[in-house]
């Protein structure tokens, strides 16, 4: 575990200025950018419904054992 931390503190210069810091994120970001994989049209509607689907099935569930709850509070009240 420390020689992994060493590593990772060798790659940075202390006296590296701010803007060369700020050039070498964005150039890492950008190449890791360019590395996802952005769905098509298809998946981005199937992943929407999946989506959409899966939150109203969650949320009938919520509703459904909240109502239950209530209910039985309001026998014991």
């Amino acid at each position: 575990m420390v020689a992994v931390a060493k590593n990772v503190t060798q790659g940075t210069n202390s006296t590296e200025k701010f803007t060369d810091k700020v050039k070498r994120f964005f150039k890492g970001s950008w190449a890791e950018f360019k590395k996802v994989h952005w769905p098509n049209k298809k998946e981005l509607y199937t992943y929407t419904g999946v989506v959409l689907l899966s939150v109203l099935i969650v949320s009938v569930l919520i509703w459904i054992v909240d109502s239950a709850l209530s209910y039985v509070l309001e026998l014991i009240l």
